[in-house]
């Protein structure tokens, strides 16, 4: 287990606060140092085991979707997608709670064939119209077998910053990190009609492990 580059920052921010804090209340109210000294403990706690990372080997298999992240399977339904694929499509959605995992990882091999990403609001993480109104990143992938998926980093009500690491015509493989959502948020993956959906609502997913769907 390690720590993402994405929280060292977040991290040494909080050290500062913390020191100056503790200083602070010790010259002030020297009787709340105590309590004080562990507050400031469980916050870093916290922020660590949101920014952790587990390094693991990716098994890859070309024809399995792997899960993009660490999560619950919250939809799972057949819908149009109008923004890239414009087909109908299955839609797989993996909600992040706070203490999960927030590295999100590439569900397949492949040249990644469009990118954006869109500015919006901040709706909690579940709504329905999270997926077209809130603040995301649309990214798809061809495989080498020439079949395209699209998947959507989205923020929700915590989530304001959405990273990502890829760009139009780079090419990644299955279980790489193509981005990192922080404090709470939601993975939307629209698949062909034809694949085989692996899971079903409710189940926990660990990203770039789980198979969630397969070719047929």
């Amino acid at each position: 287990m390690t720590i993402h580059k994405e929280g060292y920052i977040t991290l040494l921010a909080w050290i500062i606060v913390s020191v100056a804090l503790v200083t602070g209340v010790k010259n002030l109210w020297p009787q709340l140092t105590i309590g004080t000294v562990i507050f400031c403990n469980v916050v870093f706690l916290v922020f660590l085991q949101f920014f952790r990372a587990p390094v693991f080997t990716v098994k890859k298999d070309s024809n399995a979707v792997l899960a993009p992240a660490d999560g619950k399977v919250v939809v799972i339904e057949e819908t149009e997608e109008t923004e890239y694929l414009k087909k109908r499509c299955r839609q797989i959605s993996i909600f992040m709670s706070p203490v999960n995992v927030h590295v999100n990882r590439m569900p397949v091999s492949g040249v990644i064939s469009y990118f954006k990403y869109h500015p919006g609001e901040y709706l909690v993480a579940w709504h329905p119209k999270s997926s077209t109104l809130n603040e995301r990143t649309t990214i798809a992938a061809k495989t080498e077998n020439g079949e395209e998926i699209l998947f959507r980093q989205i923020a929700g009500s915590l989530a304001r910053r959405i990273r990502w690491y890829v760009k139009e015509g780079e090419p990644l493989e299955q279980g790489e990190e193509f981005g990192f959502i922080k404090f709470g948020s939601r993975v939307d993956i629209f698949l062909p009609l034809e694949a085989k959906v692996n899971v079903k609502l409710g189940d926990k997913t660990r990203g770039g492990r789980t198979v969630i769907a397969q070719w047929k």
